[in-house]
């Protein structure tokens, strides 16, 4: 991936950047494990997260991490019903985390100050402490990947998904992960994937439907590739479930479809297993991303909780990779700023 005088040049060094990112967020694993013991010292019944955009796909891995790892109910909260409807749900005994890199949309803001009035244990995890985000947060989880200037986040996504890792982990009380070990991986999938990433965008370069598809915790990884091909590529990309693309989509999906299944090892992606059959038997062109053997797109092998930190690198690249031969420039993508402020 070329990033001198070309299509795309600031997102494709801010992709190259992970691996020294996620190797340097893991050194301040005890950060992060501070903050998960008065997470656990506050006894909460559930976890909610709030998150907008790109920072959504990342707190719904965080769901499944808190369901599967610490056994707590955990759910994606919608902001508009505090700033537009003005509801004031009962959040004691609460943990809220509100997951943005900018930490300055308004909307987040006021959730987070809300909900801390309400009761509830609240964490920010963003890559701006000092934004308004922090200010109200009683606690910072700062992810340290620097300015990321491309409007579509990519190490700021990874980090994020490494930061929900380290907090429920380490409120689970888990063995620390290996800087070298997580940093040396991100390496090896975006360096021996480099040739794999330009023959997917070829076959893909001329798709105008796609669909995104996993199951499990790299269901984040699913949604999170359908919106970066949407804003860099503008293609009209949908992601489902392995389980809900049975239950109706799939009737819609053909030869001229082309579909993006993510199939790692665990107990996810073996439930793949049968949403990839009935893929097969309806003839879409399948483009397969995991440490299965059958993956086009290979990704080295670790837990399955920890997944999809890597899962996303090779995708990242494949939509700078179509993004830039198709003319676009995946760091400007049409209508886009890099701060959205909702409310």
């Amino acid at each position: 991936m070329t990033t001198t005088g070309t299509l795309g040049a600031t997102m494709a060094a801010e992709i190259a950047e992970q691996p020294r990112v996620l190797a340097d967020l893991v050194r301040r694993a005890g950060e992060f494990r501070a903050i998960a013991e008065q997470l656990v010292r506050a006894r909460p019944r559930f976890v909610l997260f709030a998150a907008r955009g790109s920072s959504d796909n990342a707190a719904l891995y965080g769901k499944y991490l808190v369901e599967v790892l610490l056994g707590l109910p955990a759910g994606l909260v919608s902001p508009s019903t505090t700033t537009l409807y003005g509801a004031e749900p009962d959040l004691s005994d609460v943990a809220l985390v509100t997951v943005s890199q900018s930490g300055g949309s308004p909307d987040l803001v006021e959730v987070t100050e809300q909900a801390a009035r309400r009761g509830a244990f609240t964490v920010a995890v963003t890559n701006t402490p000092d934004s308004p985000l922090g200010a109200v947060a009683q606690h910072t989880a700062a992810l340290g990947a620097g300015a990321e200037r491309a409007v579509a986040a990519t190490k700021t996504y990874s980090a994020t998904l490494l930061a929900l890792h380290l907090l429920v982990t380490g409120a689970r009380g888990g063995p620390a992960l290996s800087a070298d070990r997580v940093g040396e991986l991100a390496q090896s999938c975006l360096d021996t994937g480099a040739e794999r990433v330009v023959e997917a965008a070829h076959r893909l370069r001329f798709a105008d439907r796609v669909i995104t598809t996993a199951r499990g915790y790299s269901l984040a990884t699913a949604h999170e590739a359908a919106l970066k091909l949407a804003e860099t590529s503008y293609l009209v990309t949908r992601a489902y479930s392995g389980a809900d693309l049975l239950h109706g989509p799939i009737a819609a999906v053909g030869p001229e479809t082309a579909v993006l299944a993510v199939t790692g090892t665990g107990p996810g992606g073996a439930a793949m297993a049968e949403p990839l059959a009935r893929l097969g038997a309806q003839r879409a062109e399948v483009l397969r991303i995991g440490s299965d053997d059958g993956a086009q797109l290979p990704v080295p092998a670790v837990p399955e909780e920890l997944s999809p930190v890597l899962e996303v690198l090779p995708l990242q690249r494949l939509a700078w990779e179509l993004a830039t031969s198709r003319g676009y420039d995946p760091d400007r993508p049409a209508g886009l700023r890099k701060v959205t402020e909702t409310r």
